[in-house]
């Protein structure tokens, strides 16, 4: 019996690109798999996004306490230090698995000049920390009311 199979070149294209990924990590760290598992870079996601108020940061550090969390503002400069640490009443050696991320991570953002260094609020809640960044008030968007009076109507801007 034979089987047909669709032949989808983009599925074969990312798959190409995930073995190719795995090859050079691996070959290029001398730390195995399981090895830097346990022992690896924490790279903690971002989410970074504006609004009319001011920038707003979302970043996923579960597992870290606040009190392991540093927040900076230097010359435009963010930069959020922590550690997750392994626990420490469990050994290594007695896991069968790690694949959770553990170790000290650092992520720095660059500030647009419109960031009030003044207006810094950072709050932690369920394992995410949010940084909200105000904006500068002259950086702000202004509305500017429209009058329609009786007088303009049928005349031009310039009052010809």
């Amino acid at each position: 019996m034979t089987v047909l199979t669709r032949w989808e070149p983009i599925r074969e294209l990312a798959s190409l690109q995930d073995r190719m990924n795995r090859l050079f990590t691996d070959s290029l760290n001398p730390i195995t798999s399981q090895e830097s598992l346990a022992a690896g870079s924490f790279v903690p996601p971002v989410d970074v996004y504006e609004d009319a108020q001011g920038i707003r940061l979302k970043m996923e550090v579960p597992g870290i306490e606040e009190k392991d969390i540093d927040i900076r503002l230097e010359n435009n400069l963010l930069t959020v230090r922590g550690e997750r640490k392994l626990e420490a009443e469990t050994k290594e050696e007695n896991y069968h698995r790690i694949e959770r991320r553990y170790g000290s991570f650092t992520r720095s953002f660059t500030l647009p000049n419109t960031v009030n260094p003044e207006e810094v609020k950072a709050g932690y809640s369920k394992g995410v920390l949010t940084i909200c960044l105000g904006k500068r008030e002259e950086a702000r968007p202004k509305q500017i009311k429209v009058d329609v009076a009786p007088e303009f109507a049928g005349h031009t801007v310039s009052g010809k």
